[in-house]
């Protein structure tokens, strides 16, 4: 596991990406798709959601808007390198992309955007 989390991503992996963030309308609605099927059982929910509020922003520059995008891309990719299906592991792979993606736009997700995260995933969970 250590492994593949220190292994850089592959070109197909980023190509997916690249082409995720230049079509942010199918990112989005891939996004809600792909978050309602998992979002009960998705430790970094809230992470994620915030940076697809982060990256919806007007106010976020569009160098931020690229790179959350294309990391929220391979969140929806479904070719995947671990399967989402595969128990306690299938996400791991995500949550590192979402994890670095996070630690290099930190000040760019506001205490706004992770309040409105919150919000959203509330009322997801209610149904």
């Amino acid at each position: 596991m250590a492994d593949f989390l220190a292994r850089p991503l592959t070109k197909k992996e980023m190509d997916a990406m690249r082409r995720a963030a230049r079509d942010e309308a199918s990112v989005s609605r891939k996004f809600w798709s792909s978050l309602k099927r998992v979002v009960n059982n998705l430790p970094f929910a809230e992470d994620l959601v915030a940076a697809f509020v982060c990256a919806k922003d007007p106010q976020t520059s569009p160098k931020v808007r690229y790179a959350l995008l294309g990391g929220l891309g391979y969140f929806i990719m479904p070719i995947d390198a671990l399967p989402d299906i595969l128990p306690l592991i299938g996400y791991s792979d995500d949550m590192a992309v979402l994890a670095a993606l996070v630690g290099t736009v930190a000040g760019a997700i506001k205490p706004e955007h992770r309040d409105k995260a919150r919000k959203i995933l509330d009322k997801s969970r209610k149904g």
